[in-house]
């Protein structure tokens, strides 16, 4: 056995003793340095902290180089743990020579006269004088290292009270139907986020949940985003090479704001990341809700981290090494005034907490200091004051599986509930909002775990995975009130209704508390106000509440949110599922949430609210979701055992609900939100009788640049198969629908006269679809626009070849989609055969002189048709192109949103092609009037860019 080996083994009991109340440093380094594998490493964070102490130490004790590695890991770690450790590290790591090399000592008399250092002393003698620039500056020098001895041991304590309070994420369920409020360690449970630029864009009057979808539609399909790491929020952007100082980081709720802020902390205590950062402040906008009185940042400082107080100096003295993170602006109690003019105050300057975090975020305090701020979209933090504004995404498809693997310990569990995920486009999507994931995942458990497999009775919820929104919400609350707060009442084969109504009091509080508040949009709460509401908190450990509030106890601080704001908005509506007793009522209801109709005669609880402030009845999209599939469910006896009267007239409601949903479509002037919102509570309600009444007086659906995820044209489709009506139009152009969702909406695709589909990210997969739609006998498309996509000249090929035995399509539209001189082999032949076509329009295309020999045969063949290969050839799609160009213009989202970029440099190639052709005239100076335009929105474009 070599020395080195010899020494950790005779010691091991002592490092031991020093090591193992704290050992995430010591065991995160000993990975890094790949002394424990990430299997191995991973596995120890499980166990208790002596044991993972003992078996690192065995690991170690192996080989000789792994012991060496040891010692330098311990070195880098000392000032985590006591002194008795630090001198041990000092004395041994010294004699084995792990200490970083001394330089030799030069003698006096050396003559080293050609070295620059000789230049800073005066004299010949052995007695050296110091410049007084050089003796300033080793002052300098001295005074930092004596400032550097003052804060080692209290940013020591704040790395270990950081790595204590950030070291585990919590976890309700681990599969197998046995519920948990444990915790793992981040390193297990930790998944990546997806975090990119943002461009500010928001719609603050729709639910925040959509309008991150509308984004993600239009990221993911068809931009390459920068992935941003939280650790790398502050580094230097693009080719400018500037380092932000303050950064913006906004989500919705549940996107993983706050996690990836905990990761943050965690990196640097661990001290693997942020490392330029001397300090690091983290506070929390609910805790400073409680500061009423005036007080200086060194006052705020010295109470929130008491073991810093006397460092606090010292650490001012340089600013720029130090970072404050403030999460969660949005539940921040007061207001903030950002046109304010700038006040002189500094550390000392004792302002009100909203002034002092005005002024820290604006820099106007401490300048040099670095912010990151979090915040829910809906709240004003202006762009100006951020060198960069990110925005939390969630989830990509593979960070789902991981986590999915990460969530179950069973990995064949993890497996079936991921592709079951991955089947449900309901949940698909949700899934990628990491908060959803976990309710999903939480639900899920109930239905795949191995006790489920010779279970009977198939038409029970509790058997069936869920389908919808509404039944993972209630899967979810099931699964917490009968594993949680019922554990040692109930068994597996306890009736539903009898599980439901040993609850029914708690979740009826728990419903109204939830219900009233968010017509308010209150979403933190004070123990008072679930008193007032019936509901205790010091019931929060012993009963599902643990699962549906979470205490925000910061320091002495005690407030309360709902675990989600999804969970607030789905108790809301289980509450007026259940009090809600006749189809008036039902009805009023609708008007009032979705129209902002105060109810006439109602008397139900849910609406008698005389003091409601209708101004902020808006964004209630999911909860009015929510109610219709809570009301399915009572409808089909799923809330028995929560009920307090049963509903009047109940076989009467799907069709009194029919006759609601068909006025609307027939005698409102629906906005898109407001109609696809509709939608979705049909697809929610999924009752075949009311659905029926409804769809055949959809005679058009207007949903451009709408941002339509795979759910929303799964809503589309549920309710328009039920019609066997024609649509005189579907607009989903410029709605970012892809392959996935144009699948969705295939078997209604042939009922559309009119089909807009420009600009949706389509591809040849897709051309494949739309070819068997213009085969079918039964098509009725008349005008189909496919601009903007694409197709490419295999997808245009099968196009030709649907439309040779076509006879209903007019007029198609197939600008600037990759048709190449290949993807006009077929078209004499195909088009020469149809009858119908009169339109055709191909602009935008590389087609080739070949191409062109082509359609003009074709011409020739098909003396009816009209075709449109130069933008010259036609003074009205000019025209179009150039309100298309003015259009975009107008809309900064729209720029980015599909690869407008590319698109008009195609537009621009086209005309530069063309213009030969017409030397004056009107179609002339139209055509100048349009490539000038694109030229300077092009440059705009390109310096924008380079400007990020």
């Amino acid at each position: 056995m070599n020395s080195t080996q010899h020494l950790i083994r005779s010691q091991r009991d002592l490092l031991l003793s020093w090591t193992r109340d704290h050992p995430a440093p010591l065991l995160r380094w000993l990975h890094d340095d790949e002394v424990l594998s990430s299997a191995h490493y991973l596995s120890l964070l499980e166990k208790s902290p002596s044991n993972a102490v003992v078996q690192a130490l065995e690991t170690v004790c192996a080989t000789e180089e792994s012991s060496v590695k040891f010692l330098q890991v311990l070195k880098e770690v000392q000032d985590y743990y006591c002194k008795d450790l630090q001198v041990w590290v000092e004395r041994h790591c010294r004699n084995d020579g792990v200490s970083k090399s001394v330089p030799a000592t030069v003698e006096i008399g050396e003559k080293k006269s050609k070295s620059p250092i000789a230049k800073l002393f005066k004299g010949k003698s052995n007695v050296f004088t110091l410049t007084p620039e050089v003796k300033a500056k080793e002052e300098w020098k001295s005074s930092r290292r004596i400032k550097a001895a003052n804060i080692q041991v209290p940013i020591s304590a704040h790395k270990t009270t950081l790595l204590n309070r950030t070291g585990q994420l919590k976890c309700y369920s681990e599969g197998e139907g046995v519920a948990s409020n444990s915790a793992s360690h981040i390193e297990i449970r930790y998944t990546d986020l997806f975090v990119t630029e943002d461009d500010e864009s928001v719609d603050s009057s729709q639910h925040e949940y959509f309008d991150l979808a509308s984004r993600r539609a239009r990221i993911y399909v068809h931009q390459t985003c920068q992935r941003i790491k939280p650790c790398n929020l502050l580094s230097s952007q693009g080719t400018s090479g500037r380092t932000p100082k303050r950064v913006k980081m906004k989500g919705i709720a549940g996107i993983g704001k706050s996690v990836a802020v905990q990761r943050l902390l965690y990196e640097w205590a661990i001290g693997k990341n942020m490392r330029e950062f001397t300090c690091l402040f983290d506070l929390r906008f609910r805790e400073l809700n409680l500061i009423e009185e005036p007080l200086s940042l060194l006052e705020l400082l010295g109470e929130r981290f008491r073991y810093l107080k006397t460092a606090l100096p010292d650490l001012f003295s340089s600013p720029s090494s130090l970072l404050f993170i403030l999460d969660g602006l949005d539940e921040f109690k007061f207001p903030l005034d950002w046109s304010s003019p700038d006040t002189n105050i500094d550390i000392g300057s004792k302002v009100p907490i909203s002034e002092l975090m005005v002024a820290l975020i604006k820099g106007s305090l401490l300048p040099e200091a670095s912010v990151i701020l979090t915040t829910r979209p809906s709240t004003e933090a202006p762009k100006r004051f951020f060198q960069r504004c990110c925005i939390v995404l969630g989830f990509e498809e593979d960070q789902v599986k991981e986590y999915t693997t990460k969530f179950y310990k069973d990995t064949k569990i993890a497996g079936r509930v991921y592709d079951y995920i991955l089947s449900n486009d309901n949940l698909f999507v949700l899934s990628f909002i990491p908060l959803y994931c976990y309710i999903i995942c939480t639900a899920m458990a109930e239905f795949f775990s191995s006790e489920n497999k010779d279970v009977g009775d198939s038409k029970s919820l509790e058997l069936n995975p869920p389908r919808t929104v509404s039944e993972v919400y209630f899967c979810y609350l099931f699964t917490a009130v009968k594993h949680h707060a019922l554990k040692g009442v109930t068994e597996r084969s306890t009736p539903r209704s009898e599980v439901l109504s040993l609850a029914k009091q708690q979740l009826t509080n728990l419903g109204k508390l939830a219900y009233e508040n968010l017509l308010q949009k209150k979403i933190i709460f004070k123990s008072s106000d679930l008193e007032n509401y019936g509901v205790t908190p010091a019931d929060l450990e012993s009963t599902f509440l643990c699962h549906i509030l979470q205490p925000l106890k910061e320091e002495t601080v005690e407030m309360f949110s709902f675990f989600h704001l999804t969970v607030q908005e789905h108790l809301a509506a289980l509450y007026c599922a259940i009090n809600l007793y006749s189809q008036d009522d039902i009805v009023q209801a609708l008007d009032f949430w979705c129209f902002g109709q105060r109810p006439t005669s109602s008397r139900a609880a849910p609406l008698h609210n005389p003091d409601l402030n209708m101004d902020k009845l808006e964004g209630l999209q999911m909860f009015t979701r929510f109610f219709v599939g809570m009301l399915r469910a009572r409808l089909e006896g799923q809330l028995e055992g929560l009920v307090h009267s049963p509903l009047e007239q109940v076989e009467e409601i799907p069709a009194r609900l029919g006759y609601w949903f068909q006025s609307q479509f027939k005698g409102r002037k629906l906005e898109n939100q407001t109609a696809l919102n509709l939608l979705h509570c049909l697809m929610e309600f999924h009752n075949k009788e009311t659905t029926s009444m409804v769809a055949p007086e959809i005679k058009r659906l207007y949903l451009f640049k709408m941002k339509l995820s795979v759910v929303d044209c799964a809503a589309m489709h549920y309710v328009l198969q039920f019609s066997l009506h024609k649509l005189q139009e579907l607009n989903v152009g410029y709605s970012n629908i892809g392959n996935r969702g144009l699948t969705r909406l295939g078997p209604i695709l042939h009922r559309c006269e009119s089909l807009y589909l420009r600009y949706n990210c389509l591809d040849r997969q897709a051309a494949l679809l739309e070819s068997a739609v213009l085969k079918s006998n039964e098509c009725q498309v008349k005008k189909l626009f496919m601009c903007g996509n694409n197709l490419g000249p295999e997808g245009v090929l099968e196009l030709w070849n649907a439309l040779e035995h076509n006879n209903t399509v007019e007029e198609l539209y197939l600008d600037i989609t990759g048709i190449t001189e290949r993807g006009t082999e077929n078209i004499v032949n195909c088009l020469s055969k149809n009858t119908s076509l009169k339109t055709l329009t191909i602009v935008g295309n590389d087609i080739g002189e070949v191409g062109r020999k082509r359609l003009r045969e074709l011409e020739q063949r098909r003396p009816g048709l009209r075709i449109i290969a130069n933008f010259v050839d036609d003074l009205g799609l000019l025209q179009a192109y150039l309100d298309w160009v003015e259009e975009i213009q107008a809309d900064r989202d729209q720029m980015d949103s599909v690869k407008n970029a590319d698109a008009l440099q195609s537009v621009l190639k086209g005309l530069q092609v063309a213009g030969d052709q017409v030397e004056k005239g009107e179609n002339a100076n139209k055509a100048k009037e349009l490539q000038t335009k694109i030229l300077d929105m092009l440059k705009s474009h390109s310096d924008k860019n380079e400007g990020r």
